[in-house]
């Protein structure tokens, strides 16, 4: 017994002495953790100079884009064909995907070993060789008669311009056709199957092998957003935001980006860790100074890099008595399956002694440790340096995400990863130990790169069918010039009607007289009270106006809530709740006592017969107070300070927020006579010629004319361009029939119709996952300040999905793409009509003139138009085509609703002090 000790003792000492032997000959292919950090950084660095345009071309990781934006979402369905060419066998798949209430795939695969002459001879050869294989395939599984898209895994290095296309840079892993590199391999493929006229075989998709795995293992974990090979040779490829990949046009979503990692270091980036070995096996390699990080990972190259170590300790007398056997002098011996089999620690050395003894070594105890201790440094090495290109690509991911953790899946395939009995579990280590905060599952990709190829083009299928049912429900909003000069033409049709006394009580578009008959000319001087009513806030202000060479205008102002009760309930309590704000302010200010001149803003539809009468005509904006409509607004303030019986005020004027909004801009430009609300509401104000008012008394001066165009339509003359989702909003409105312009062009409403086409296209399972959530039926949800930030050009998708979440819809990159798109297609429309109501009423100024050119400055007010990202632009392009013979400035209004109304009063003040001088 004492003696068995012994010898295991005396055993496990020969054992750690020769790995200690083999640790210090070997030192350099040991990598540290903080050489292995040092390798991520430069590889991150790489990706960043392969992505940019300009730093490409010198770029050794080519970060090629793949054309391929979207991971699988379990609706893929149909028949396709894979075509799989890059490894030692050439592969023939048929897979049928289907959505039948269970995600299921089906795979039937033949392969076919292209012969040494084909993968070394010419064009014609290989890829007739391809098509061949193909056809014996279909006859084989009986497809022959049937049309099948097909995809094709392409494994080698190609510059890609779209899905359907790529010209090869170079070829790897020992294959060395002639007259393909710089060519497009898609046409060369389709020309080949073309010779064949009883197949009908449609190429849509190019596929590299390892986009191939990442599809193929996201169509199992829809995580899955990195691909791993680990093989013959190595490459990996994930998906990246658009806005940072400089070689492809357009900013929205994210693509697939075949790093083609194998190149790192072809620039002398890791000569520092290369050692004399590498630099050998490179000299005798078929691409000598090419792919160098391949040749220090795959395994295409591993068991030479063995051979070559073991011929130097040899020579060097560490090993086999110093005795150089024919096997060690000869290129290849040492395979790759060799260096996993001699890893296998379980069956302790006897796999080592027997591989060596078949090479005629004549391998001691000792040689066998000490080979089985060089097998595993030099795999150990190949799994930290991939580890650690891979971590760089995960840290990668997570900082496009914006996240502290990420939670990831990296699909992964591979002879190297797959056979080598510790290759997996050292990967998984090393890359948790660099990258901490991201929670990685490695998925191993069963069904290949053929499946993924199959995958790519049923995805394609996918996107191709959504993209012509997403432009089918948008396309109703794309209005052409035609349609626009339509719409200005029925709007100066419906200006006129307003304007004449025998059409103007059937007129939709009011053209109510505002009994305002000047601009500031800034000699206004005096405090002013103005109230502002136009939404859910009420605001009463101080305006203090100075004239003279130190003309200016101060504002105090307090806001109170309207609370929805109020909104809605009776005329007497909103009256009463506004008097209530208004002593509350007067109180604020120290000044209860003084009876001072007020304007009203009053931002709803009124018939005035003076400027301090109003009739409502029709609430709007989601008022409903009772007994108003038909009242004089300004008598039931009066009556409702009277019940009060706390202060008194001279009320000079009732004003629309429009008006207010051109009085203000007036003031700083007296070439402003039109005002414009592009907010909440939507409205237009202009100064008429008298002569053209027919219901107002007098043919001399102007007078400012409130069109109230958010009618437009109400008489079903704009019917033509009203979407089904314009019907549903309209109808589901507290005014259905009514102000159907407004509600095509205003922020109240422009939310809600988004709201509707979501919900349409998730029926139709285009949206997230065909789940209709619980808040999307929520009327409402969907504020239009979401449409302005989902807009927002500095809004990577990452920002848009979150702010999707804050509205309780959970969605994907892709749906939030979807979701972008919609807001663009609804604003986008928005301004386009508000600019063509405009361009009628610029082109009607121009006409009063009697001017061949006119030059006119419109005040603009309203939150859609100051901060939504493009409506702006979108109203001024549309207003500069429709109107061409107009140089119209837009210049935006500093509190219309408030300073407009007191400098209205104060302008009404100064003409009637000139009245009655």
């Amino acid at each position: 017994m004492f003696a068995v000790h012994l010898l295991a003792f005396h055993f496990a000492k020969l054992k750690e002495d020769q790995i200690k032997k083999v640790d210090r000959y070997l030192y350099h292919l040991r990598l540290s953790d903080d050489v292995l950090l040092d390798v991520m950084t430069r590889f991150q660095a790489e990706m960043v100079r392969g992505l940019g345009r300009d730093t490409n071309p010198t770029a050794t990781v080519k970060m090629l884009p793949t054309f391929v934006r979207s991971l699988p979402d379990g609706s893929e369905k149909g028949e396709f064909l894979a075509a799989d060419l890059g490894g030692s066998q050439f592969r023939a798949h048929q897979v049928k995907v289907s959505d039948d209430g269970k995600q299921s795939s089906q795979l039937e695969s033949k392969f076919y070993p292209p012969p040494k002459e084909v993968i070394q001879g010419n064009r014609a050869e290989l890829f007739d060789y391809v098509a061949h294989c193909l056809l014996d395939f279909m006859e084989t599984n009986n497809l022959k008669h049937k049309k099948l898209p097909l995809g094709f895994t392409f494994s080698f290095p190609c510059k890609q311009t779209k899905l359907d296309e790529g010209v090869l840079l170079g070829w790897t892993k020992h294959f060395k056709v002639r007259g393909v590199q710089d060519t497009d391999v898609v046409s060369c493929l389709r020309k080949a199957l073309q010779k064949h006229k009883d197949i009908d075989v449609d190429v849509l998709a190019l596929v590299n092998d390892t986009v191939g795995t990442m599809m193929t293992c996201g169509y199992d974990d829809p995580r899955c957003e990195v691909g791993l090979i680990v093989g013959t040779g190595t490459n990996a490829c994930y998906m990246e935001e658009m806005r940072h990949i400089d070689l492809v046009e357009g900013d929205e979503g994210r693509m697939c980006i075949n790093t083609e990692w194998g190149a790192f270091g072809d620039d002398g980036a890791l000569d520092d860790l290369r050692t004399e070995f590498d630099r050998e096996l490179d000299l005798g390699s078929l691409n000598p100074g090419k792919q160098l990080f391949e040749k220090m990972i795959s395994s295409l190259y591993l068991g030479e890099l063995v051979r070559l170590i073991l011929l130097k300790m040899t020579k060097e007398g560490l090993l086999f008595n110093g005795k150089v056997s024919t096997a060690l002098l000869t290129k290849g011996k040492i395979e790759m399956k060799h260096v996993s089999a001699m890893e296998k620690y379980k069956e302790g050395l006897s796999n080592t002694k027997e591989i060596l003894t078949e090479l005629n070594l004549c391998p001691s105890e000792e040689d066998c440790v000490a080979v089985q201790h060089v097998c595993t440094i030099v795999s150990f090495r190949s799994a930290n340096l991939c580890a650690a290109a891979l971590a760089a690509i995960l840290t990668r991911l997570r900082e496009n995400k914006k996240l502290l953790r990420m939670r990831t899946t990296v699909g992964i395939d591979g002879g190297l990863y797959k056979t080598h009995p510790q290759y997996a579990k050292r990967l998984h280590k090393v890359v948790r130990r660099l990258v901490p905060n991201c929670d990685v599952r490695f998925l191993l990709s069963v069904s290949g790169s053929g499946k993924g190829a199959a995958m790519v083009t049923a995805v394609a299928y996918r996107l191709a069918a959504q993209r012509r049912k997403i432009d089918a429900a948008l396309a109703p909003f794309l209005l052409s010039l035609d349609t626009l000069r339509e719409v200005k033409s029925k709007m100066r049709t419906e200006l006129e009607y307003g304007l004449k006394r025998e059409t103007q009580a059937s007129a939709t578009v009011k053209m109510l007289p505002t009994y305002v008959c000047g601009t500031p000319d800034g000699t206004e001087k005096g405090k002013f009270l103005a109230l502002d009513l136009g939404g859910t806030n009420f605001r009463v202000l101080l305006v203090k106006i100075r004239s003279g060479r130190r003309r200016s205008v101060q504002m105090y102002n307090k806001i109170f809530a309207i609370p929805l009760e109020i909104m809605q309930g009776t005329g007497e309590e909103l009256f009463d709740h506004i008097v209530q704000c208004i002593a509350d302010f007067l109180e604020y200010m120290g000044i209860k006592g003084a009876r001072l001149p007020l304007g009203f803003t009053f931002s709803f539809p009124c018939r005035q017969a003076s400027i301090d009468k109003g009739t409502l005509v029709g609430w709007t904006k989601g008022f409903k107070a009772t007994d108003c409509e038909g009242e004089d607004v300004v008598d039931m303030l009066r009556e409702a300070i009277r019940r009060r019986n706390e202060f008194d005020l001279d009320i000079v004027a009732v004003v629309n927020d429009t008006v207010g909004t051109m009085m203000t801009c007036g003031y700083e430009d007296p070439n402003c006579e039109i005002g414009l609300i592009a907010g909440t509401g939507s409205n237009v104000c202009y100064m008429e010629d008298m002569k053209n008012i027919e219901i107002v008394e007098g043919n001399e001066g102007k007078m400012c004319i409130n069109t109230e165009w958010g009618g437009f339509g109400d008489n079903g003359c704009i019917d033509n361009i009203r979407t089904k989702y314009d019907k549903e909003v309209d109808e589901g409105s507290l005014n259905p029939g009514k102000q159907r312009y407004e509600k095509m062009t205003s922020g109240m409403y422009l939310g809600e119709i988004v709201r509707q086409i979501l919900i349409d296209l998730t029926k139709q399972g285009l949206l997230f996952r065909g789940q209709i959530s619980e808040s999307l039926r929520k009327r409402g949800i969907f504020e239009t300040k979401f449409l302005s930030q989902i807009e927002s050009d500095r809004l990577a998708l990452l920002q848009v999905r979150r702010i999707l979440q804050q509205l309780g819809l959970d969605g994907t990159c892709d749906d939030s793409i979807i979701v972008k798109e919609v807001c663009g297609a609804v604003s986008k429309r928005a301004a386009q009509l508000c600019g063509a109501g405009l361009a009628a009423i610029v082109e009607k100024k121009r006409e009063n003139r009697g001017v061949e050119r006119l030059q006119i400055t419109v005040g603009v007010d309203g939150t859609l138009y100051k901060l939504h990202p493009h409506f702006s632009r979108v109203l001024r392009e549309t207003v500069k085509e429709l109107a061409p013979q107009c140089d119209v400035t837009f210049m935006l209004s500093e509190d219309g609703s408030g300073k407009g109304a007191a400098l209205i009063t104060a302008v009404a003040k100064r003409l009637h002090n000139i009245g009655q001088k």
